[in-house]
């Protein structure tokens, strides 16, 4: 097994989890995460998971920087493992 394959897969839990944890507080009222933080996860490898959390947990909907950000992101991160794989 390649194990490089495990940072975007790592970065995807942490990302949906992170982004679990602000709807949670959205919710309650509690301390919220930074936008910036939950991009940043998401551009560091957690496209994946940050996309998934948004549409399973419908948070972040309305602001363009995820709803058009985020599938760009997935996109982005989708061409350079295509371009690895076929390396």
């Amino acid at each position: 097994m390649n194990w490089i394959w495990l940072w975007p897969l790592g970065m995807s839990v942490a990302a949906f989890a992170t982004m679990a944890r602000d709807k949670y507080q959205a919710i309650r009222g509690g301390w919220r995460i930074p936008e910036t933080t939950l991009l940043s996860l998401a551009i560091l490898g957690g496209g994946p998971g940050a996309l998934l959390a948004m549409l399973l947990l419908r948070h972040k909907t309305r602001k363009p920087a995820f709803f058009l950000g985020l599938p760009a992101i997935v996109l982005v991160q989708g061409a350079i493992v295509e371009f690895l794989r076929a390396a």
